[in-house]
C-alpha cells in the first residue's frame, strides 16, 4: 500500500517545531495561581462533577471531613453490582453480555422472552450494508484497527437514510445497528490488516444469527471456525466487564461532549473509538503486554520477586521499559484498593493459565500488583495511600490464552463498550440540554500588530 510522502524535510520540521515550543511555553505554577483544574480533576484526584446520570456509578473511595480515603472498589450498571451480574452469568452457565446491553440502554434488566427477542434483534441488525466490506474496509487498510473502526462507524453514516435525525427512536435504532455491527467490522479489518502487512491469508467468515457477541467474534477472527463453549464464556465475561464504566471516562465524556453539540450518532460514537484509542486509556491493555515482554527480556526469573522488584525500580526511574516511568496496568482514576473488573479476570486468568505455558505470566503480572504499591512509595515524594491492579492489568493475558492477537485488544474493548457510549449518548440526548463547554484561561499578553514590512 502507497504512503503519503512528506514534503516538509528534517529541517523544515525541526525550524516550525522550535517556533511552536517557544510561543507554546505555559509554567507549571500558573495551573496553581489560577486554580485550574487540569485533565478536570480536583487537587485532591477526584473528579469535577460534569453532569448527572443514571447509567452507571463507579466507586474506589469516600469522602469524610473533606478528605479522600480508599474503599473496595464497586461497578453499578443502572444501580445493579456488576459482580452479582457476572457471577449469576457464571453461576447459571450462561452468556451475560447480551443482557448488559439491555440493561444499559434500556434501564431494567430484560425477562427471558424480552432478551431473546433483543438478542435476535442485534443478530439481524449485524450485516454491514452492501459493498461496504469491500468499499470501506478493504480499499483502504490501517495498520491499527481503531482508526478502521472509528473510519467505519462514520462511513455508515452514508448508509442511513435518515443520519441527522436526533430523535430517540432514530438513535436507538442506529446505536443497536452500530452496536451490532462493530464486531464484524473489527473482524474485517483484522483480516485486511493481516493480508496487507503481514502478508498472510485472510478469511472471511460470515457471522451466524443463533451466535451471540462472544461467540460471533472467536468464530470470525479463527481460520478453522472453531472454539469452545468456555472459551466463548470468558470472552463474553470481558465484554461484560468493559461494556461501561461512567460518564467520566475519556471515551464516553468524549461521546457525551459531542452529543451535545447536536452531531450525529456516527460522529459522536466514531468520537469514543479515536478517544479509547489512547494509551492512557484504552490503549492500556496493549501497554501491559509491551511491558510484560520488557520484563521477560530484562528479568531473568520472571518469578523470583526481588527480581521483579528490582526492575519495576528500573522502570519507574526510566531506566527500563519504555521510558515513561510507568508501571501499566496499575493504579486508576477512582479505584483505589481494588478495581472489581481486575478481580474477576485475575480469577479467571488464574483458573485458565494453571498447568499451561501462561502459568508464568500470571505470576509475574500477580508480582507486579503485589510490589508496585511498595516501590511506588519508597522511589516517589509523593505517597499514595492505597494503589491497585486496573482491568489492564489482567485482560491482555485473558486474550493471549483465548489465542486473540494484540491487534484486536482494544478494539474487542470498543466491541464491549459502545453499548455504554450508546447509553450516554441518549441520556444526554433527553436529559443534557446544553452544549459542553468548560472555560480555558488566557496566558498571553496582549500584542500589537506589527505590520509584514516592519518584522
Amino acid at each position: 500500500m502507497s504512503t503519503i510522502k512528506s514534503q516538509l524535510t528534517a529541517q523544515d520540521i525541526k525550524t516550525l517545531c522550535d517556533k511552536i515550543q517557544k510561543n507554546n511555553y505555559i509554567d507549571p505554577a500558573d495551573y496553581d495561581h489560577f486554580n485550574i483544574k487540569r485533565g478536570l480533576r480536583n487537587s485532591d484526584g477526584t473528579g469535577v462533577m460534569a453532569g448527572i446520570t443514571n447509567v452507571c456509578t463507579v466507586e474506589g473511595y469516600y469522602i469524610d471531613d473533606g478528605e479522600k480515603v480508599p474503599r473496595e472498589g464497586h461497578l453499578y450498571y443502572r444501580g445493579i453490582n456488576m459482580e452479582d451480574i457476572v457471577n449469576a452469568c457464571m453461576a447459571e452457565d450462561r452468556f451475560g453480555f447480551e443482557e448488559v446491553v439491555y440493561l444499559l440502554l434500556f434501564g431494567s434488566l430484560p425477562t427471558k422472552e424480552q432478551l431473546d427477542n433483543f438478542t435476535g434483534i442485534l443478530a439481524r441488525c449485524r450485516d454491514l450494508p452492501e459493498d461496504f466490506i469491500e468499499d470501506m474496509i478493504m480499499k483502504a487498510p490501517s495498520p491499527d484497527i481503531m482508526n478502521k473502526i472509528s473510519r467505519s462507524v462514520l462511513a455508515l453514516y452514508s448508509y442511513d437514510p435518515n443520519p441527522d435525525d436526533t430523535s430517540l427512536e432514530n438513535v436507538l435504532r442506529q446505536c443497536v445497528h452500530v452496536i451490532a455491527q462493530i464486531p464484524a467490522i473489527m473482524a474485517y479489518a483484522y483480516q485486511v490488516k493481516r493480508r496487507s502487512y503481514y502478508k498472510k491469508s485472510m478469511y472471511l467468515h460470515p457471522m451466524k444469527p443463533e451466535h451471540t457477541t462472544a461467540q460471533s467474534i472467536l468464530r470470525s477472527i479463527r481460520a478453522d471456525k472453531k472454539f469452545t463453549d468456555k472459551e466463548a464464556k470468558l470472552l463474553d465475561i470481558c465484554l461484560m466487564l468493559h461494556a461501561e464504566h461512567g460518564g467520566g471516562n475519556n471515551s464516553t465524556f468524549t461521546t457525551r461532549v459531542l452529543t451535545s453539540s447536536g452531531t450525529d450518532t456516527y460522529a459522536a460514537l466514531a468520537g469514543g473509538v479515536s478517544s479509547l484509542k489512547g494509551p492512557k486509556h484504552g490503549g492500556a491493555n496493549i501497554k501491559v503486554a509491551q511491558m510484560v515482554d520488557h520484563f521477560k527480556n530484562g528479568v531473568n526469573d520472571i518469578t523470583n520477586e526481588g527480581e521483579v522488584a528490582d526492575f519495576i525500580r528500573k522502570v519507574m526511574k526510566k531506566e527500563a521499559g519504555d521510558g515513561s516511568g510507568l508501571i501499566y496496568g496499575m493504579g486508576h482514576a477512582v479505584y483505589t484498593r481494588s478495581d472489581p473488573r481486575a478481580k474477576i479476570l485475575k480469577a479467571k486468568a488464574l483458573e485458565f493459565s494453571a498447568g499451561t505455558e501462561f502459568e508464568d505470566e500470571f505470576k509475574l503480572l500477580s508480582l507486579i500488583e503485589q510490589l508496585t504499591p511498595e516501590v511506588f512509595n519508597s522511589h516517589k515524594s509523593v505517597q499514595k495511600k492505597a494503589m491497585c491492579a486496573n482491568v489492564d492489568l489482567y485482560s491482555g493475558l485473558v486474550y493471549k490464552m483465548l489465542g486473540i492477537p494484540s491487534d484486536l485488544f482494544t478494539p474487542i474493548f470498543t466491541v464491549a463498550r459502545v453499548a455504554g457510549w450508546s447509553a450516554h449518548r441518549i441520556e444526554e440526548l433527553l436529559t443534557g440540554g446544553k452544549i459542553i463547554r468548560p472555560a480555558y484561561k488566557n496566558n498571553n499578553l496582549k500584542n500589537e500588530y506589527i505590520s509584514i514590512s516592519d518584522r
